[in-house]
């Protein structure tokens, strides 16, 4: 092993022994959060809760309603000179009724931190806090931006989550790279998945209105039955990934909602779908759209007419290679171990991705199932996250942005 290398092993120690002293603030931010949660862009005691914490760091300069939104973005570190650095962690919680059990249990009626973002905001201000003395020692030069994002889970009216606000807003300007992390049930604390490349989908839902026109159930032939036009619509709408795409190319498109319908012995005028399209790449991003709108469209050679509506939702997370190899040597350093697993996440979408397009970044999942625990998922009324992971996840970041500052030959 180099110098330089046991010089970060050494480093990487520290930090952690620093995140880990840590724990009881971590603990508490996240449990007040995991108690006080707010919907995508309502998020104004949890905002004024993470400025507060944040201005009382030294050398931290906190902006508020960022975007037009609940975004808070903190700066430290204004020299010009040296690298800039982002991290982004989401606020929002999801309209879920949280059962009965944890002593710091959810008192807003229908609302629950059921995703784990009371943990990424938590993790958030445990980074800047460390960041804060780390600046303040000098023993790293540059500047980070610490986000925290607002609406991550749901788009407003206009079908936008917070992610482009923020970016429209300029936070990004002038970071060279930006990193993300996603706490993950279905793993133990002490599991980090990473993955070159893409990770998580392209989400684009769909709205689609087969027309007909109704009469009497007892008499069919006066009438064009819309949910007759719909069967083979449906039909070729789950034919699209099994016989349209590459098997080589990831891909999945669903129907979650068919609606129709006012009595039994009524025929309807129409009936309506509404699903998703999920991809990695742009050309079967656009593939899908093609053979969606292809699949529609026969209604219309049976006789009917159709309205369709494809809603682009939030674009690919695109991981650097290089971020992810030095978050897996700081990985390996702090936890001794190599507890690195490799492959995409799966066809869930992250608004995080709105940021990998415009500078380089890395998104990568943290284990955070307590022992003894199975079939826990995200989005889900059960969901359950082990506090251990909110250290770990501090002491990466910290020291992956520290190695990446110090790393700089401009100094």
């Amino acid at each position: 092993m180099s110098l330089a290398s046991d010089h970060d092993s050494h480093r990487s120690r520290d930090i952690w022994l620093r995140a880990r002293a840590l724990m009881p603030h971590l603990s508490a931010w996240r449990r007040h959060l995991h108690q006080h949660p707010e919907l995508s862009f309502e998020e104004h005691q949890t905002a004024l809760y993470i400025s507060e914490i944040l201005r009382a760091l030294p050398g931290m300069e906190v902006a508020t309603d960022v975007g037009g939104t609940t975004g808070v973005v903190g700066r430290i570190g204004g020299k010009k000179q040296g690298r800039h650095i982002a991290i982004r962690a989401d606020m929002d919680a999801l309209p879920i009724v949280e059962p009965a059990g944890l002593p710091f249990r959810s008192e807003t009626p229908g609302v629950m931190h059921a995703c784990g973002h009371d943990g990424h905001m938590a993790i958030g201000l445990g980074t800047a806090v460390l960041l804060s003395e780390l600046l303040q020692q000098e023993t790293v030069s540059g500047r980070v931006t610490v986000i925290f994002q607002p609406a991550e889970e749901t788009a407003n009216s206009d079908g936008q989550t917070g992610a482009p606000y923020l970016v429209d807003a300029g936070v990004l300007q002038d970071v060279d790279l930006i990193l993300a992390l996603h706490l993950d049930p279905t793993h133990p604390v002490g599991t980090v998945r990473l993955h070159d490349g893409p990770c998580m989908a392209n989400v684009d839902n769909f709205y689609a209105e087969i027309q007909g026109h109704g009469g009497h159930a007892g008499y069919p032939d006066l009438s064009l039955d819309p949910v007759w036009l719909m069967i083979p619509v449906l039909e070729a709408i789950h034919g699209i990934v099994a016989r349209r795409i590459s098997p080589l190319d990831a891909a999945a498109v669903t129907v979650g909602r068919v609606m129709g319908g006012t009595a039994p012995n009524v025929i309807p005028d129409r009936v309506t779908l509404e699903g998703t399209l999920r991809s990695y790449t742009a050309p079967v991003r656009e593939r899908l759209i093609a053979e969606l709108e292809h699949a529609v469209a026969i209604a219309q050679t049976l006789g009917g007419t159709y309205d369709l509506r494809i809603d682009r939702g939030e674009p690919a997370v695109i991981n650097a290679p290089a971020a992810n190899q030095q978050l897996a040597a700081v990985i390996r350093d702090i936890t001794g171990t190599n507890p690195v697993h490799t492959g995409p996440f799966g066809m869930g979408g992250e608004d995080f991705g709105f940021m990998t397009q415009v500078v380089p970044g890395a998104l990568f999942f943290l284990g955070c199932a307590p022992p003894n625990t199975t079939g826990l998922s995200l989005h889900s009324p059960q969901f359950l996250l082990d506090e251990d992971a909110l250290p770990l996840g501090t002491a990466i970041m910290t020291e992956t942005i520290r190695r990446y500052l110090s790393d700089n030959p401009s100094r």
